[in-house]
């Protein structure tokens, strides 16, 4: 979980809540903090005040996903108004909790974004066909379904995760490989997947890494 807040004493309080209720948490103090931390890795729930320094709640929602990240976002904020929460919920958030709130309704909307997450995080879309992480499947446009390593897997999910995102091959090392110290292991693995699925699967940007590509 990613919680952006700047209230201390609350996020502290937060961070101690859902750590009780097995969540591992990422804490961030402002907006751009929160951005950087949105962007270089990967959530199942973002909790996100609305009046952050350096970069307004709303905004930070706006961005992220600008840039394809579709972890669910509720936002936790004194903003109540009708068209505080049109505002939010235009910009991309799926759930609106206005200050104070009850702990317990607010651990129930986190339990029912994370269970939906992790519903639409199963089949992750590749063009006209799909990837299923659990049963780690590949379903081909022709129907044919491919059987891939848990190592492809991953590789190919933290791809699908973020479609358009260019990553490099120190991010996906950390990310999918552990921080594997064997540099070429993504070359590798890309390899592999092309070689399941198709030359175009993964697209190659020259000096910089992967992203995905189509089936």
């Amino acid at each position: 979980m990613l919680l952006v807040e700047d209230d201390r004493e609350l996020g502290r309080m937060l961070v101690d809540l859902f750590s009780d209720e097995g969540y591992t948490v990422d804490l961030a103090h402002e907006g751009q903090r929160g951005l950087h931390l949105g962007l270089s890795r990967t959530y199942d729930v973002l909790i996100v005040d609305r009046g952050l320094p350096s970069l307004d709640g709303i905004d930070l929602v706006r961005r992220l996903r600008r840039q394809a990240v579709t972890a669910p976002v509720l936002v936790l904020t004194a903003f109540g108004s009708v068209s505080d929460r049109v505002d939010g919920l235009d910009a991309g958030a799926e759930d609106y909790l206005v200050k104070p709130f009850d702990v317990d309704e607010l651990l129930a909307r986190v339990r029912a974004l994370h269970r939906r997450h992790l519903d639409q995080a199963r089949l992750l879309p590749l063009g006209e066909g799909w990837l299923d992480a659990e049963s780690q499947l590949v379903r081909l446009p022709t129907g044919e379904l491919v059987t891939l390593s848990g190592q492809e897997c991953r590789l190919l999910s933290a791809l699908a995760t973020r479609p358009r995102q260019v990553h490099t091959r120190t991010s996906l090392r950390q990310r999918v490989f552990d921080g594997a110290k064997k540099e070429s292991i993504v070359d590798t693995y890309v390899y592999y997947l092309r070689s399941k699925l198709g030359p175009d699967v993964v697209c190659t940007v020259r000096g910089v890494g992967y992203r995905l590509g189509t089936l």
